[in-house]
């Protein structure tokens, strides 16, 4: 049996989902407002010089602080259902059907948001690791539930879950320098569906 890792932003989908969840599920009002107090913010993400992790914080926090968990929750499962199919790599989900037709133990580890993707892994029978955000009282609080689940968070997460040497082979199977943590676990490593040496 081996075990097999998947990125799933740009690996399993076409593009990253988070900005669409965000434009799904925050308010209409929350969302202009958000467009222009967050601009610098999204602005020094795209030349690289602010991290993915600070700028999820910032969009989470501005979005979501003070919502309702439930309502945010149902957004992410209508969010699972109405836009993820849509946006699914054929590739993708034949090698993992591949490796669940193997018997593998396959698993989904993202830094996206478990509103949705537990849903959606809930649906293909996939395990999941991912980032989660804080509730107080029914209440999200805008933040993260520990760290967001990137780059050596990934890898953490996993060793704490799984021990490699329990498995024939590790595949890990990612798209950026966010992946590169969990990449380095796996004896099968996958770049934007080349393999690597």
């Amino acid at each position: 049996m081996n075990l097999a890792l998947f990125d799933f932003d740009g690996t399993i989908t076409t593009r990253e989902m988070f900005p669409d969840f965000m434009r799904f599920a925050v308010t209409p009002g929350r969302l202009a407002a958000g467009k222009v107090v967050l601009m610098p913010l999204v602005v020094g993400y795209k030349l690289g010089v602010i991290t993915g992790n600070t700028i999820r914080s910032s969009v989470v926090r501005f979005g979501f602080r003070g919502e309702e968990a439930a309502q945010v929750e149902q957004a992410g499962e209508r969010f699972s259902r109405e836009v993820l199919p849509g946006v699914i790599r054929p590739m993708a989900l034949e090698r993992i059907q591949l490796h669940k037709a193997q018997g593998d133990v396959v698993v989904v580890v993202s830094a996206a948001l478990d509103l949705y993707l537990a849903h959606w892994c809930r649906l293909h029978q996939l395990d999941l690791i991912c980032s989660k955000l804080e509730v107080a009282n029914g209440v999200l609080t805008g933040r993260y539930c520990g760290e967001q689940c990137a780059s050596k968070e990934k890898s953490r997460r996993i060793l704490e879950a799984y021990e490699p040497r329990d498995f024939s082979a590790v595949y890990a199977y990612g798209d950026t320098k966010e992946d590169m943590d969990m990449l380095s676990l796996a004896s099968r490593k996958y770049f934007r569906w080349e393999e690597m040496a």
